[in-house]
């Protein structure tokens, strides 16, 4: 991939101050480097959005600096925990000469039948790899196709895994990268033990047999002949 342009200025602004950048459109951002003393820069953020959208964090960038080009990476994107917007932005300085150590991301491509006829689940186990390679030859991601994935437990690995030349992979060859899981069933509803329905069916009785006596009283109670009241005698 070819490495992309994106201009920024040396900033003086520190501390919360940045605040005053962010509101306008800026965002702050700092230069690190083998080679070099850290820069503090400021970029415009609508900039930086369009091109970390294509070069992601292993995309190689010309950032220029009052007019110095420096080759780099973005390191790292700090983010606000609630709006998810950048907040600053961090930039590893590269040799193009030497190889570096980097995150490739995985990207999952193809259908797996599985999946569409719903008799598993996609269980993406890896969502990046390590590799080294000179900064010209890092991959913007690695494929995976899951279209051979037609049953459960038929899984991907990293030793599977296709390198680009120039490209050495460094995480584990071992590790599953992408599973077809079991559908999980429903948990069925707990029904009484044996124990508790004859517990339950003796208090449903009980509780007829205690309501039966009470209507047969109230019965009993009005069918009953009121008896007359005695008139005193006279002498």
């Amino acid at each position: 991939m070819k490495a992309l342009a994106l201009e920024a200025q040396k900033r003086t602004i520190t501390g919360r101050k940045v605040k005053n950048l962010r509101n306008k459109g800026v965002l702050p951002g700092t230069v690190y480097g083998k080679a070099t003393e850290p820069i503090s820069v400021q970029i415009d953020a609508s900039a930086f959005a369009d091109t970390f959208k294509q070069t992601g964090e292993t995309g190689l960038i010309n950032l220029t600096i009052d007019k110095d080009v420096h080759p780099v990476l973005i390191k790292n994107v700090q983010r606000d925990p609630v709006t998810n917007l950048p907040t600053h932005l961090e930039f590893h300085q590269v040799n193009l000469k030497e190889k570096i150590h980097a995150n490739v991301p995985i990207v999952l491509i193809g259908e797996s039948q599985a999946i569409k006829e719903k008799v598993g689940t996609l269980l993406l186990l890896l969502s990046e790899i390590e590799v080294e390679a000179l900064p010209t030859d890092l991959p913007e991601h690695i494929e995976v196709d899951i279209s051979n994935l037609v049953n459960v437990n038929d899984h991907f690995m990293v030793k599977e895994l296709i390198m680009p030349v120039g490209v050495t992979l460094l995480t584990d060859p071992e590790i599953v990268v992408v599973k077809i899981g079991a559908l999980l069933a429903p948990e069925p509803e707990p029904t009484p033990t044996p124990a508790e329905g004859e517990a339950l069916q003796g208090e449903k009785e009980e509780e007829a047999k205690v309501e039966g006596e009470k209507k047969e009283t109230a019965e009993e109670k009005k069918e009953a002949p009121e008896k007359p009241e005695e008139t005193p005698k006279k002498e």
